[in-house]
Order: structure tokens, then sequence, then C-alpha cells
């Protein structure tokens, strides 16, 4: 083959292996996506929001469940008592100190309805100050005297395990008791109506983010309470699910109805001045005037402030600038604790 026909075949086979290379970079420069598709596939496989959200979450329901009344539950947080049934499916809950060394909560619920709820327990004046800035039907067992008589002056629509058949509140024989008083949302429910209660609520609801929304605030991943010696309330924040987790004298925190992990979106500290009344340790805990606090959410928190008038107006928080705060959608958590209180956040 003459030197000069040997160089064409070469220039032609470079040519044909060039436009090869050339067709495969175009082809896959077709099938990659850029960050635009991958927002829009991310946005598109967001869940449709079905319903309207809740006053007390931000969660989206049926608007049936949204127009009924709060309803208000102590839960009894003995050592004997653990864990809780149906406080999964609270919308807020308040953890304050009752007689030392033990704290309680007290569950508001609209838009579920859990089938076991329980152990419940016994009021005190501080946690009905709470419940009344949701017009919430109020379930107990018994209260303290202060507590009972709160409840007759102020009229509260309370449903009281100690005045109450056991087809609203039965016992149950895995705990001891007292710790072993349990009932339904399902009964309750029927017992409002069945006491003439007012169904509908009439309170404030809490202002909330559309959407999550991120604080601009120093890092919380790991919140520690101190109420008291060998008492102590953690969370640890969940980067993937943007959610706390919750710990109990360093056990996880999970609902004895499924066993599912006891978790908030939000997290609200509120210094409040605590003194001790009587030789059996109950607490007057001031719930009305004003303080400081914090707010968490989203691995963030923020030093804030809260105002309370009277025992049924609304408790305001604010940040520093005096602005009412905005929630993300979901669970919140108040820690009521005393000014004192060693906290660790980090």
């Amino acid at each position: 083959m003459k030197l000069k026909t040997k160089i064409i075949l070469l220039a032609v086979c470079i040519a044909l292996v060039s436009t090869g290379c050339k067709k495969e970079k175009i082809e896959e420069s077709i099938g990659l996506e850029t960050p635009d598709d991958e927002a829009k596939e991310i946005q598109e496989e967001e869940p449709e929001k079905v319903g309207v959200p809740s006053p007390l979450s931000g969660i989206y329901a049926e608007e049936s469940k949204i127009n009924r009344r709060p309803v208000a539950i102590m839960f009894d947080n003995h050592n004997g008592a653990r864990w809780q049934s149906g406080l999964k499916d609270a919308e807020i809950v308040y953890e304050a100190l009752v007689e030392a060394p033990y704290t309680r909560y007290m569950g508001i619920y609209l838009i579920n309805d859990p089938e076991s709820i329980g152990p419940i327990r016994s009021a005190r004046p501080y946690f009905i100050t709470s419940a009344l800035e949701y017009d919430a039907v109020y379930v107990h067992v018994g209260g303290s005297a202060q507590a009972k008589t709160d409840i007759k002056s102020l009229k509260i629509a309370d449903i009281d395990g100690l005045s109450s058949s056991n087809k609203v509140f039965w016992r149950k024989s895995h705990k001891k008791m007292p710790h072993n008083l349990y009932s339904s949302m399902e009964v309750l429910r029927t017992t409002q109506e069945e006491r003439k209660y007012r169904l509908d609520g009439e309170y404030k609801p809490f202002k909330f983010n559309e959407d999550d929304m991120e604080i601009e605030g120093n890092i919380a991943n790991n919140i520690i309470i101190k109420y008291r010696k060998n008492n102590t309330t953690e969370y640890n924040y969940d980067t993937e699910n943007k959610i706390y987790t919750r710990k109990k004298d360093d056990k996880f925190h999970i609902d004895e109805s499924d066993e599912t992990p006891i978790v908030a979106k939000n997290i609200i500290i509120q210094e409040a001045k605590t003194k001790v009344l009587d030789n059996e340790g109950r607490l007057d805990i001031q719930l009305t005037g004003a303080g400081e606090g914090k707010y968490i959410t989203n691995g963030k928190v923020i030093d804030i402030r809260w105002a309370k008038t009277s025992r049924n107006d609304k408790t305001i928080y604010t940040n520093l600038e005096g602005e009412e705060i905005t929630l993300n959608p979901g669970v919140t958590w108040i820690q009521v604790v005393e000014p004192k209180t060693e906290i660790e956040i980090e």
C-alpha cells in the first residue's frame, strides 16, 4: 500500500473514533439530571396537604377534627407508671415538676384519637393554668386541694376518674395502683357529649410556618434538662428526619401502645418561679406574669421571653426583639423549669 493511501485511511479511522466519543459524551450529558431537575423531583414527591392545619401543631387534618374542642390529659410519670400509652398522639405536651423528685405530663389533643390513654394521674393548679389556654376538657383523677377548688370555681369542663364509672376509666393489671388507670379518646369524647360540655373550643392558636423553616441560632443537637437528682429529660436531634427523640432518666422514651419513640419538632423551655407550699412538697409554679426561656427546632436554639397576663389568657412566646415566635409544623414539648435548673445544650 502506498504511503499516501495509508495516511488517508489513518485519518478516516481517527475521525470515526473521535465522532464516536463525541456521540457518547452527548448521550451521557443528556442522561444527567441538573440541580433544577432534582429539586423539581423532590418537590413532586412531597405529600399533598389534605384538610386544614391544626391550631395546636400546624399538622393538616380533617376539618371536622380541627373544629373540635381540645382535650387536656394528665399523665403519670412515676417510675412505676412508665411507659405512657397514647402520649405520642398529643400535639402539645407540658412537663413540669410535682412533688419531689417527680415531674408530670399534660398532653393536649385535637386531631388524634388514641385507643389507649394512660396512666392518668391527678391535677395540679399550674397544669390547670395551662389547660385554660386551650379551653380544654380537662381529664384527671383527683388532685390537690387547690386544684379541686380551682376546677369548681373556674367551672372547668372536667372528667375526673374519682367521680366517673369504670366505663370511663379502668385499671390495667400490668402495673400496680395507682399507676394503672387508663381511658380512650373515644370514651372521653362520648363522656364530653353526655355531660353536655361544649363541643367546640374558643382559644388562640399558635403561629406556624406553612412549611418547615430553619432558625438562626446556636447549635442544639443535644439538650439535657436536670429537673432533680436522678430526674433528667434529654433530647437528641435526628438530622435525617429533623426531629428530636426523647430520653427520660437516660432511657429512650417510647409509647407503651406500640413502642414507637416519643419525638418533638419544637421544644420550648419556659422558666417559671417555683416554691414549695407544704410538708407534702406541693408546689406553686407561677405561669402568669413573664419570664425567659429558649426555643429549639431543627438543631438550633434561640433565647426567648414569655408573657401571660391572666390564667385564661394565652402564653405568648417572643424572640428578644419582641416578635411572637413562629413554630414549625409538628409536635411541641413545653418544658417548664425553675430558673435555677441546670440545662446543657450543645
